[in-house]
């Protein structure tokens, strides 16, 4: 589990007990049903907050989906980072999905930007630009690969690891996306992309590109 979970489970479990004990005690009824949904909420974030191990492809100048979910578009765009004319792969994760995200490629994150914004419906074509984010970029052997942890209407709170001048490997963890969310990856134009609209991601072993 992701240690950013652990308030969410204890508080939940906890809250529980002492709702159930003090309906044991009153024997007051809206107390229990209280305590029971306390008790749902701590397993609903157990169960959110998940965070299983996830061995990489191996392969030259592969890009990783960052996040598990479902690819929702495939655009051309200019990035700072990634170039004029770059290509986007923005995935939709629902509350359902593995939160935790991942580096997209080995290399140092050379930007990390934060920006405050809306809290659109992270499978609204304008979350990516509009929503808050942090904007994050990583030097790699084979050129410069970006992504963006975008906030949902549900989502309120990105938590990013990194920070600028660390040395990542692909696949391993960065950070989350509480609760339901977006994240898009934005490689290089002439980067082959390997993944389609309404395929399904998994963090750290669908490969989104491959760099030449």
């Amino acid at each position: 589990m992701a240690k950013e979970g652990l308030p969410f489970v204890l508080g939940g479990v906890l809250a529980g007990i002492l709702l159930l004990a003090a309906w044991h005690a009153l024997n007051w009824e809206p107390l229990r049903v209280l305590g029971i949904l306390a008790l749902v909420f701590g397993a609903f974030s157990l169960f959110f907050f998940r965070d299983p191990r996830r061995i990489p492809p191996a392969g030259e100048g592969l890009v990783l989906s960052p996040a598990d979910g479902k690819v929702v578009e495939i655009v051309r765009e200019d990035d700072p980072y990634a170039g004029a004319n770059a290509t986007r792969v923005s995935i939709f994760l629902s509350v359902l999905d593995v939160h935790v995200n991942r580096n997209p490629i080995s290399g140092s994150v050379t930007a990390m930007v934060y920006r405050p914004g809306k809290y659109l419906m992270a499978f609204n074509e304008k979350a990516s630009a509009d929503n808050e984010q942090t904007h994050i970029a990583i030097k790699g052997e084979r050129g410069t690969v970006a992504f963006k942890q975008i906030a949902g209407f549900i989502a309120r709170r990105i938590v990013c690891r990194l920070k600028v001048g660390d040395t990542v490997r692909a696949g391993d963890r960065c950070g989350l996306i509480r609760f339901g969310s977006r994240v898009d990856v934005i490689v290089p134009p002439d980067a082959s992309i390997r993944v389609a609209v309404g395929q399904r991601a998994v963090g750290g072993k669908t490969v989104i590109g491959v760099l030449p």
